[in-house]
């Protein structure tokens, strides 16, 4: 059955090595601003698809995209809590160059924060990628560009032997507050008390420094989370943690994550098929192959595939 929450992943991985805070509140700036940004993008304009987009987003010669700036290695924000890097910072450069506008970025404090902005027309879009669940479909539209797992992160050499979620009975897991694994990891608790096993005890953390760090000093024996950014924590941990419970479904059905706009929004389609131009033309690949994330592509940018399944 699916779950209706997505798996919303927080960190910065400078940070997560550094054991500092989380970025500030909402900071902003346009990629760009450190040398570690994205190259100028490659794309010239295509008029047909600049043409498309709303009349106040021509006239500004922008698009704001929203992000929680910490979700590596799709977006990583930098210290200055202004510049971004990662996948879809990447992206955004030659998008913004298919579509003839900058696209600039805004960081702010957890995925509600990035729906309730959206939705109140402070920002256009958030490139994400973000979860596609249909409860989230009520109140926008998702053109989604990336498929994923949802796993666990454990101490080297998996102590408690966890080969799926059923494994958890007894288990001290750590977890995003309000995400899906949340959820999916709560009813996982109801099933094992129901089978006469002791419950999961359930961490929920605010950030994914915190939900790893949990793991790292052992107050958790796993962070349930999803693939591609715990592959991230586990290549920055040292040796000190390894991926579990994988190609599992976990209590999830196929996932699909992607960019993020207001329902029936005018942008919705003009942003898939600047996607799919990017894909058809290779630039997509070549960026999820340099960040580590080709095993999460897709061959075709959809709308809302989560009601499709």
């Amino acid at each position: 059955m699916r779950k209706t929450q997505a798996a919303g992943a927080v960190m910065a991985g400078a940070l997560l090595l550094a054991g500092c805070g989380a970025n500030p509140t909402e900071s902003q700036g346009a990629v760009g601003d450190t040398p570690s940004a994205p190259a100028a993008a490659s794309h010239a304009k295509d008029q047909a698809l600049f043409d498309r987009l709303p009349d106040k987003v021509k006239s500004a010669g922008k698009l704001v995209s929203v992000n929680n700036g910490s979700f590596p290695p799709y977006e990583i924000a930098g210290t200055d809590g202004k510049s971004l890097t990662g996948v879809a910072a990447d992206l955004s450069e030659e998008l913004g160059g298919l579509l003839g506008v900058k696209i600039e970025h805004v960081t702010v404090d957890g995925l509600p924060s990035q729906l309730t902005g959206i939705a109140a027309g402070r920002y256009d879009l958030a490139l994400g990628p973000v979860g596609d669940f249909p409860d989230r479909q009520a109140s926008n539209d998702f053109v989604d560009w990336v498929q994923e797992f949802v796993v666990f992160a454990v101490a080297k050499g998996n102590p408690n032997k966890i080969q799926s979620i059923a494994d958890t009975c007894g288990l001290r897991i750590s977890v995003m507050a309000g995400g899906s694994a949340e959820k999916v990891i709560k009813a996982q608790s109801d099933t094992c008390v129901k089978d006469g096993k002791k419950k999961v005890e359930v961490q929920s953390y605010k950030d994914q420094p915190t939900s790893i760090l949990a793991v790292r000093s052992n107050r958790a024996d796993a962070f349930f989370s999803s693939q591609a950014p715990l592959t991230y924590f586990v290549k920055q941990s040292g040796g000190e943690l390894e991926l579990a419970a994988t190609g599992k479904p976990n209590g999830f059905d196929t996932l699909y994550q992607g960019a993020v706009v207001a329902k029936d929004s005018p942008l919705r389609d003009v942003i898939k098929d600047g996607i799919q131009k990017l894909i058809d033309d290779g630039t997509y690949e070549k960026v999820m192959t340099k960040w580590g994330t080709s095993g999460n592509m897709l061959k075709q940018a959809g709308v809302n595939l989560a009601a499709k399944q």
